[in-house]
């Protein structure tokens, strides 16, 4: 008997060790890497509608993915007809003897293709060149080299606004331009010049951009009293062009530094007179952004963001007193979300439309420009307007965006809708479920929807823009290449996040090869934010992030938790000088209800992983959570804030600069670490400090702490590249699933 229950207790050993080692294995790795070819978009068809309306119709052309290759086609939503943009056939020998290429009629891939109104004539680039097709004629004729592209100024630098063309004055008489730092007017007629200004200098001179009045009786333009920037350095070790390292400079400032100040001016071209303003409205910015003149020539108007942004203000200057006044303030003990801003003036030149968080969530408003005062609320609920599309003056309609209006469904996905300027009239023009995306015809009459969810492959139709009637099917996508590969959706969950009664919004994949019987540690991938919504709502084949690491034996989930966009303000507002929060006790309510729906997720071996913001809520769940995180990857992580991007982390922390900051710092508290960590950086990362990193590896190493350090050689901002992919499979395989990855190699 003790010789059979033996047997038995060995048997089952052996059945356990048999379901790890099924885990992390050299095939799993395989059919991970496979699955990047195998869920390819080219697999979807009849999928990524993308419609161009042609000007002044209500025509428009898109691209169909087809079976067997691409078709252009034309569509006259009057008449809710379909057919060949142009003669495939005819077009492809055209190019195959013009350009000295085979081209294959069902692959013409025209980039940057536009259309005549007259339908009559194609303009494209293809292999490098501008072409003209004349389609009735079937003429085509090489336009010469698509010019390359001029070098863009990184997101990171100010414009100086030191260098600008100068500029015509509307009745066309002047030409007003900076001169040794002043504003100088020329006569076009006689060349006679006439200087304006005579304060600026080199620390206080005139911006370039100067606005003309619409009567050309006065120029303005800010004085701007510049400060010293901050530069960070980065050294290319492995340049592809020489064999020694090469040093690279790049603006950026960072959190507490000093910005420059603008002051808006005006002078009267005839007179030379002078209007400079008190500052006491807008003395402590962070940003001005102006001035725009009315159509009456007798105001501009200006916004100012007030540093540490508590206060929004959008301000008029009187050319006539000098006097500046507020037409609209906003105001937050917390932040004003100035990277919402909408504002729309209305030609009567006495209203203004105006979007805002004061109510909780963002909402239209109409103000009287006279009296600065609200009208009325324009859209008004529990939910959240996205973008507004078009405002409509002569018909007193607005078109726009939102999500959360429609109950029980995901409140993040967002439908179109149009409201009158009074507040009534809403009417939904994508009632459908899903997560939209429209196009509209240049009258607003009909709009081109396309819709999906991450469970529900795409549609797109053409409807009314005047009640969301479907006027036209368009196309329905076609998974069957996918599912017969084994493809599986996502699965969309939801929990109650720390309060217990706030629904959480997230997804859970699985392996294609998953057994309800086994056991699975839990990987999630974070990037929390704040300043928008991550988790995926649109149909996907194939996630870099999430599908395939899922096939070496884990359960991948992401969440959106409170700190997150679109739910409210008070949802998001949770981030505030608590960046260190990350939503991380929303995520592990959120997976610990998952876990007791799915007994097969191990909740006792969670793994994290993410990328900048991501790669720092990585890093700061298993130095604060570690009872629940047992492994974290953490790629590129601005892991100290004040060694980040100024405007991302003043908005969130505030300003000034406080212990807030030292408080969420990866590096202040990298001796907490005690679980296994992969810190990977990019040497060239121009959105995150690389120093950053480097700190926090300073920090462990000071604190005797153990951790795997990976730089990648002229890598950006990145996750790992595939080298950091590989090394991130076997960094959880080894540390969740507790097996040997298999020898790379092998693979």
């Amino acid at each position: 008997m003790k010789l059979f229950r033996l047997s038995l207790w060995l048997l089952g050993v052996m059945c356990c060790c048999g379901t790890a080692l099924a885990q992390g294995t050299a095939e799993d790795y395989r059919r991970a890497y496979s699955l990047r070819e195998k869920y390819s978009a080219n697999k979807v068809y009849y999928s990524n509608v993308v419609p161009s309306w042609i000007d002044g119709t209500h025509s428009f052309w898109y691209v169909r993915r087809t079976p067997e290759g691409r078709i252009y086609v034309l569509v006259n939503a009057d008449k809710s007809s379909r057919k060949e943009l142009f003669d495939h056939k005819r077009l492809a020998e055209a190019l195959s003897a013009s350009s000295g290429q085979k081209v294959q009629s069902t692959a013409l891939s025209l980039e940057r293709l536009s259309v005549s109104s007259g339908l009559d004539t194609l303009r494209f680039a293809f292999a490098g060149h501008k072409w003209m097709y004349a389609v009735r004629k079937n003429r085509l004729t090489d336009q010469g080299a698509v010019p390359a592209p001029g070098k863009q100024r990184h997101w990171m630098e100010v414009d100086d606004e030191k260098t600008a063309a100068p500029v015509v004055s509307p009745d066309g008489k002047y030409t007003a331009f900076i001169k040794n730092h002043n504003i100088y007017v020329k006569e076009q007629a006689t060349g006679k010049e006439r200087q304006l200004s005579i304060d600026g200098t080199l620390g206080n001179y005139y911006s370039a951009y100067i606005r003309w009045s619409p009567d050309s009786k006065k120029v303005a333009a800010c004085k701007i009293r510049p400060v010293e920037k901050r530069y960070v350095y980065y050294v290319e070790s492995s340049p592809k062009d020489q064999l020694q390292p090469r040093l690279h400079k790049q603006e950026y400032a960072k959190p507490g530094d000093e910005l420059p100040f603008k002051v808006p001016c005006i002078y009267e071209v005839e007179t030379g007179k002078a209007i400079q303003p008190s500052t006491e409205l807008f003395d402590r910015q962070y940003d001005l952004w102006g001035p725009q003149w009315d159509s009456d020539s007798r105001a501009v108007t200006f916004e100012y963001n007030q540093r540490g942004h508590q206060v929004y203000r959008v301000l008029e200057l009187s050319a006539e007193t000098g006097k500046v006044r507020p037409l609209i303030e906003e105001t937050s003990e917390k932040y004003v979300n100035y990277p919402l801003r909408y504002r729309y003036d209305l030609q009567d030149g006495k209203h203004i439309i105006w979007a805002s968080e004061r109510d909780n969530w963002n909402h239209l408003y109409m103000y009287d420009r006279t009296t600065g005062k609200v009208v009325n609320q324009i859209t008004k609920g529990e939910w959240y307007v996205r973008q507004v599309v078009r405002v409509d003056e002569t018909n007193r309609q607005i078109y726009f965006s939102a999500n959360g209006v429609q109950p029980d469904e995901d409140p993040y996905l967002i439908r179109y809708y149009r409201i009158g300027f009074d507040g009534t009239g809403l009417t939904c023009l994508t009632p459908d479920e899903g997560m939209h995306q429209a196009w509209f015809s240049d009258d607003m009459r009909y709009l081109v929807d396309v819709y999906s969810m991450v469970d529900k492959a795409p549609v797109a139709v053409l409807r009314s823009a005047t009640d969301g009637r479907v006027v036209m099917s368009l196309e329905q996508a076609d998974i069957s290449r996918l599912v017969a590969e084994g493809w599986k959706a996502p699965e969309v969950f939801t929990a109650k996040g720390r309060d217990g009664k706030t629904d959480m919004w997230g997804i859970i994949i699985r392996p294609t090869n998953f057994d309800p019987n086994k056991k699975y540690p839990v990987l999630e991938y974070i990037y929390q934010g704040p300043g928008s919504q991550y988790v995926p709502k649109t149909f996907t084949p194939y996630n870099w992030y999430m599908t395939s690491i899922a096939e070496l034996g884990f359960i991948v989930v992401m969440v959106d938790g409170m700190g997150t966009s679109f739910r409210s303000r008070s949802f998001e507002n949770v981030c505030y000088k608590n960046l260190k929060d990350a939503g991380l006790p929303d995520h592990i309510a959120w997976i610990k209800a998952a876990a007791a729906k799915y007994p097969y997720m191990d909740i006792d071996r969670v793994g994290i992983y993410g990328c900048s913001a991501g790669g720092q809520e990585s890093m700061t769940a298993v130095l604060f959570h570690p009872d629940f995180y047992k492994a974290a990857y953490s790629a590129c992580g601005c892991h100290d804030n004040r060694m980040d991007k100024i405007w991302w982390n003043e908005l969130w922390l505030g300003y000034p600069v406080g212990e807030q900051y030292r408080e969420g710092s990866n590096v202040e508290n990298a001796h907490l670490l005690t679980r296994p960590l992969m810190l990977v950086v990019g040497e060239m990362d121009d959105n995150v400090d690389p120093a950053s990193t480097m700190q926090v590896v300073n920090a462990l190493i000071k604190a005797n702490k153990d951790f795997e350090l990976v730089v990648i050689p002229g890598a950006r901002h990145t996750m790992g590249e595939d080298f950091g992919e590989h090394k991130r499979y076997d960094f959880f395989v080894r540390n969740l699933l507790k097996v040997n990855p298999p020898a790379w190699d092998e693979l």
